[in-house]
């Protein structure tokens, strides 16, 4: 099942170059008593399981539109934590390795000895609301790489057990400004981390460790590899994660890039694919300049 967010925020069920709106099924999440007290984690993932048998029922009937019009928002709203795997690829360590102005030094050994790292849930965005660049004058880099969303609370799990907890799977730009300061700082500004089109279920997907993916940068390509290619397995990180936080259901991995990491900028546009999962486009906005106080 290929479960979307789009356009205002309808929820959406993608077949056959279709996007149908099922909004109906949202009729059986339950409401909260205290909704300043509500449960940590997605409300949406975390009752998938009752929420697929609604969403088939308000297919028949719905209305639909053409994937290519619409807007697709993060499948996942309230993650409590995106979570970041460094250099998980060995052709990506290599290239940092032999570019350190640009990768720099301060990162160094094993996945393992670096530690994972957090990008802010303030950085999530779809692909249809694009990338904004806040820092035009600095490098800013595209990392294409498959998303993992968590589907159930899971703690200090093992390797063997990991895979069950997943919900399903989505394209991932893990964005980065290039410079001195912490990865988790520079990869966290708005709009840095992009998930989408859609969430497809882990049913769909046979074996995550065995997808290929590409990334292009108007029409040039940039990166092309497979996730059998990865240091870590999924699994691997899964269990790892687990040993420090609790994973809450819509918990986001986002598992690694590969080589071919480069610069983007105001008027560029990403097209980038997943086999078994999705395409998307995503545009890079102008320059983000303005000044706001919200109240």
């Amino acid at each position: 099942m290929k479960i979307a967010l789009y356009d205002d925020g309808k929820l959406g069920l993608v077949q056959n170059g279709m996007v149908h709106d099922v909004s109906a099924a949202l009729a059986v999440l339950p409401a909260a008593d205290k909704p300043w007290m509500a449960e940590r984690g997605d409300p949406l993932i975390r009752h998938l399981e009752q929420l697929q048998p609604a969403i088939l029922a308000a297919l028949p009937g719905s209305s639909a539109k053409p994937v290519a019009e619409a807007r697709f928002l993060s499948p996942v709203q309230r993650p409590s934590k995106i979570i970041g795997v460094p250099v998980n690829y060995h052709e990506h360590v290599a290239e940092a390795e032999t570019d350190v102005a640009t990768f720099s030094d301060r990162f160094r050994g094993s996945i393992e000895q670096q530690g994972f790292f957090l990008k802010a849930v303030s950085a999530l965005v779809g692909p249809g609301e694009g990338i904004a660049l806040r820092f035009p004058d600095r490098r800013n880099d595209h990392e294409m790489e498959l998303g993992v969303v968590i589907g159930h609370t899971a703690s200090n799990i093992g390797v063997d057990e990991a895979l069950s907890v997943i919900a399903g799977y989505a394209i991932a730009l893990d964005m980065v400004v290039r410079g001195p300061e912490d990865r988790s700082l520079r990869k966290s500004g708005d709009s840095f981390a992009v998930l989408g089109p859609w969430l497809v279920s882990a049913d769909e997907v046979a074996d995550p460790q065995a997808l290929d993916f590409f990334l292009q940068v108007n029409g040039e390509l940039r990166q092309a590899s497979n996730t059998s290619r990865m240091i870590m397995t999924i699994a691997e990180q899964i269990a790892y994660a687990s040993r420090f936080y609790t994973l809450l259901p819509g918990d986001i991995i986002m598992t690694g890039t590969c080589e071919g990491v480069g610069p983007v900028t105001p008027g560029d546009t990403i097209t980038c694919g997943i086999a078994g999962v999705a395409d998307m486009t995503v545009a890079i906005h102008p320059a983000f300049a303005d000044k706001r106080v919200l109240k």
